[in-house]
């Protein structure tokens, strides 16, 4: 099995560019980065002598077998687990929008196709879409037309411009848009595929789109469920 993971890696601000000569080094494709800051109270702060700590999160995309390949260097050359070096874990992608967003993420990493993640029963997934800045009302609109509830924007970077480029002929931004949306599992591919046809990869939007799986939530409204409890009076 060699299955497709979304790898996070938590370190501070100022480990950013160690970090990306990581990514490099082992030639992964668009490491993206968010910005934020360490939740360590400010009495743990105090005692230790040290400032609250700006924090980055790296996000790529790896197989199994890749991922035991660069566990073994985080634990062993990058020592992570010692105090202060950060953090990294995997989690399990359920789906991800077109063969061309696939080779994308993936890069040369050897990749053998199966059936969605083992939590596919899940009522519920997480979409994600990484664009270019500027364009998450072309996402929301598509997700809406496919009756897709409200979603949650959240600004990133992203450094694999010339990747993109090179082979697969695209133009890429480095400022990116992430956009979050919680779904019903049976309009997923839907909702996906309308995302896709107004705003992917060949588009100005550049979208690349991939789901999570959600396994509970709470005070979540579709458009249907409005539908039906205006019919009901």
């Amino acid at each position: 099995m060699n299955r497709i993971y979304m790898m996070v890696i938590i370190s501070d601000r100022d480990k950013h560019e160690k970090v990306s000569s990581f990514f490099k080094a082992n030639h992964l494709s668009d490491p993206l980065t968010i910005l934020g800051y360490g939740t360590a109270s400010s009495s743990v702060l105090d005692y230790l002598g040290i400032e609250d700590t700006e924090k980055s999160v790296h996000l790529s995309f790896v197989t199994w077998d890749t991922w035991k390949h660069l566990k073994h260097i985080l634990q062993n050359v990058v020592n992570i687990h010692l105090p202060g070096r950060g953090i990294s874990f995997l989690i399990p992608l359920s789906s991800i929008g077109g063969k061309k967003a696939l080779e994308y993420v993936t890069g040369s990493q050897p990749l053998s196709i199966e059936e969605e993640s083992t939590l596919k029963n899940t009522e519920h997934e997480l979409l994600i879409a990484i664009a270019n800045a500027g364009h998450t009302d072309t996402i929301m609109d598509a997700a809406r037309e496919a009756q897709a509830p409200g979603g949650t924007i959240i600004h990133a970077k992203g450094t694999g411009r010339e990747y993109a480029r090179k082979f697969l002929g695209i133009s890429l931004s480095e400022e990116k848009e992430i956009v979050l949306i919680v779904v019903k599992t049976a309009r997923k591919n839907q909702i996906m595929k309308a995302i896709m046809e107004k705003a992917g990869l060949d588009s100005k939007a550049g979208t690349i789109i991939f789901s999570l799986p959600v396994t509970s939530t709470v005070g979540l409204r579709f458009p249907e469920d409005d539908a039906d409890e205006k019919e009901e009076f």
